[in-house]
């Protein structure tokens, strides 16, 4: 019973709050992208931390991450390409403890594919041009905003200050 309990938490959780997916490149998600490279060109050019979200779909513990408390203005980029992806005047206070967007300052960078990991129906935000893992969008973002909440990993931006 008490496991039952814990499992049901978890998979709340990961519904609700988390920016998690599975671990393990999907390929399907880098064919036909422009600037997608073998997993081993992209370890020699992102760091552990980044390549370990943006490749292998990983996520970094909520509230230990270097931009869901930064309220600098400025610009979030890709940590792989350097293509400008979101900006600090759609970002807001989500509560998660991961950098938390409205929107994509270019729709066009990025591109919403379904997620299905752990068992779990999710949408992935993933950048368009290397098709590398960015976080997941959720329809709990400000209503008065559009109601979209995109939740970034800090791991996969780098922050360009104003």
């Amino acid at each position: 019973m008490k496991r039952s309990i814990l499992a049901i938490l978890i998979v709340s959780m990961l519904t609700s709050f988390g920016c998690d997916n599975s671990n393990g490149q999907n390929k399907t998600q880098q064919e036909n992208k422009p600037m997608a490279k073998p997993a081993s060109e992209w370890k020699k050019k992102l760091t552990a931390n980044q390549y370990y979200i943006m490749v292998n779909r990983g996520t970094e513990p909520p509230f230990q991450n270097a931009y869901y408390n930064n309220h600098q203005k400025g610009v979030y980029v890709s940590a792989a390409t350097g293509e400008v992806l979101f900006s600090a005047d759609d970002k807001f206070e989500s509560g998660t403890g991961w950098p938390s967007f409205v929107k994509a300052v270019d729709p066009t960078k990025v591109e919403i594919v379904h997620d299905s990991s752990f068992g779990i129906s999710r949408d992935e935000v993933i950048e368009k041009s290397t098709g590398l893992h960015l976080g997941h969008v959720f329809d709990d973002g400000p209503k008065n905003r559009g109601g979209k909440r995109y939740c970034m990993n800090s791991g996969a931006l780098v922050f360009v200050k104003k």
